[in-house]
């Protein structure tokens, strides 16, 4: 099986290198040459000039770029996947997008006999790296069965949820809940320190209960330590986060904590020039009140 893997960054880069370790044969793409020589140098496979030229003989074809504008830089026009992906072949698209999106390229690949499934994934960079992300899939089960030898390289998890879009709203919620976790851990490591607990001897006695998470299992002693590089970076969850929105307001859903932490992350990104670090950081705009 040939395949394509459009956008070599911290996730793109660790996906298509499981998916060459497992002896399929990947050709890549990226923007700027020098990641995809990065990928070439760590696995091998092919590097192309264009999205066309790397999808040109593929069977499947994977995006994972920023956002609804950078898809569409690698897909439309005559260097983009569509100009050259063969009929029957499949286009699976990890970014985080639009819904609107979604359905759009679902379309255009309809016109061409082409599967798409929008698959958006959570784990962050440690999970692409060690092959354990989980991936939300919308579009044909006959689509995603064909993939899912593919999507096992590099997923733990992966669920096919309803049609074309679907992958698209479940990442929406697992934004929606992460901003939640995130102002209730910052919230409470705040009020740690200033009520002059161990932070790490706290850690130690509630992670084990009730306020157990992935965030403060992974995140925690690192905000204490005031440590926010870690891959997924606030810019691109006000991206996602405004996509909730959005949705949630044509739905008539109120999200009022998940508007808080936009806000507040747009704050930091854009008045403390922190759009670089990663979620975590949300702490440090309960810092800056404490003050």
């Amino acid at each position: 099986m040939k395949l394509a893997f459009i956008g070599m960054g911290v996730m793109g880069l660790p996906m298509a290198g499981h998916l060459k370790k497992a002896g399929y044969q990947v050709t890549v793409f990226n923007r700027s040459p020098e990641k995809a020589l990065k990928f070439q140098e760590l696995y091998g496979g092919r590097i192309s000039d264009f999205p066309a030229d790397a999808a040109k003989d593929s069977d499947v074809t994977f995006l994972c770029v920023g956002n609804d504008d950078d898809v569409r830089k690698v897909t439309l026009g005559e260097k983009g996947v569509l100009a050259t992906m063969r009929p029957g072949s499949i286009l699976v698209d990890h970014t985080t997008t639009s819904e609107n999106l979604a359905l759009e390229l679902s379309q255009l690949c309809s016109e061409k006999n082409i599967s798409f499934l929008d698959a958006p994934v959570s784990g962050g960079q440690i999970g692409a790296e060690e092959g354990r992300l989980t991936v939300m899939l919308g579009g044909e089960s006959s689509a995603y069965k064909k993939i899912e030898p593919l999507l096992s390289c590099y997923a733990r998890n992966h669920v096919l949820l309803g049609p074309v879009g679907h992958g698209q709203l479940a990442k929406m919620v697992n934004q929606i809940c992460i901003a939640g976790v995130l102002q209730g851990l910052s919230e409470g490591l705040s009020f740690a320190e200033k009520s002059g607990l161990d932070g790490k001897k706290l850690l130690h006695a509630i992670s084990q209960g009730a306020a157990q998470s992935w965030q403060m299992d992974n995140r925690a002693e690192t905000m204490l330590a005031r440590e926010f590089d870690f891959g997924f970076a606030i810019k691109w969850m006000i991206k996602d986060l405004g996509f909730c929105l959005d949705k949630a307001s044509s739905l008539g859903v109120p999200l009022p904590l998940a508007k808080q932490v936009h806000d507040q992350y747009q704050s930091l990104a854009f008045e403390d020039k922190l759009e670089n670090s990663d979620t975590s950081v949300l702490i440090e705009n309960l810092r800056k009140q404490c003050k």
